[in-house]
């Protein structure tokens, strides 16, 4: 059914040990990509990959997870093969919110659980009916009495930084490194990386040029201040927001954390670990078909 639905184009790859497909979904400045695990008829679960990482960082979980489920990550804008923003334009959170609101409406999916992993989250609870945060940083809390100084301070700062790099990314553009010395830059800047993962995230996050290997990652997602600050009350209120919008059919919000030795990127890394976890959380929250709106974490030791 995927195939056949307006806007996405979906091609199965040979070269996978299973069936995976890539995923294309057109957006006003090019497209959205990503890979599709499973059955056209399987449970739909989006996947969200971290800052800077690409939807390669699931390569590892997902094959580990039930097959009875449908799974789709995306490359979000600015990483992997997605498209970058158009020139001028910020990498900020709530773009991202309206990129997967984008992907979802071109999947036509009306209710579906969520995978999300550093910085996945949702604003539409009322069509997610579970949420999966594998080690999240969730938000960056700003002290309430000086919110407005403080906010105003981030954003000028963010917006300097952006202006001082425009003039810099041509030059950033042209850079070239040897594949070996690829894997040295992304396990550099993300210490959490086995030499394993780096390879497996470098399959999307790098294109063949003349003289070796270019970053396809968007500079800019490594530049700059974050703008996107909220009060650490409203980082608290956001659980009760998403109960409060479900009450019409008498649910309550479920949550769990589980801890498991590992670091930031612990699914891919050593995906034993967590896929255990995962699979009876879906097999029993999911399969169950419980509407109860429900949530599991997982955290590092």
């Amino acid at each position: 059914m995927m195939q056949a639905l307006k806007g996405v184009r979906h091609v199965t790859s040979s070269t996978m040990k299973q069936a995976v497909s890539e995923l294309s979904v057109a957006v006003p400045w090019g497209e959205i990509r990503g890979k599709v695990w499973g059955p056209d008829h399987g449970r739909p679960v989006l996947c969200l990959h971290g800052w800077a990482d690409n939807c390669g960082t699931f390569n590892a979980l997902l094959p580990l997870l039930p097959k009875e489920f449908r799974y789709v990550a995306v490359d979000l804008a600015g990483h992997g093969c997605s498209s970058h923003r158009p020139p001028g334009v910020l990498y900020a959170f709530p773009s991202y919110v309206m990129d997967v609101r984008r992907v979802i409406d071109a999947l036509q999916w009306s209710k579906f659980t969520i995978i999300g992993h550093s910085m996945g989250d949702a604003l539409y609870p009322e069509m997610v009916n579970a949420v999966v945060l594998l080690d999240s940083y969730g938000f960056l809390p700003t002290d309430p009495v000086l919110f407005s100084f403080s906010t105003s301070v981030f954003m000028g700062k963010g917006f300097d930084e952006m202006l001082q790099f425009e003039k810099k990314m041509e030059e950033e553009k042209k850079r070239v490194y040897t594949y070996k010395k690829a894997v040295e830059r992304l396990m550099s800047v993300n210490q959490t990386l086995s030499e394993r993962s780096a390879k497996i995230l470098l399959e999307r996050g790098a294109i063949q040029v003349d003289g070796g290997k270019c970053l396809s990652s968007s500079f800019l997602l490594s530049k700059g201040t974050n703008i996107a600050r909220i009060t650490l009350e409203q980082n608290i209120l956001l659980p009760l927001h998403f109960n409060l919008l479900h009450d019409w059919h008498h649910l309550s919000f479920q949550h769990a954390v589980v801890t498991v030795p590992g670091d930031h990127h612990i699914h891919l890394n050593n995906p034993d670990v967590v896929a255990p976890v995962l699979s009876d959380f879906l097999q029993t929250k999911v399969l169950s078909h419980s509407d109860t709106p429900t949530n599991v974490q997982t955290s590092k030791l």
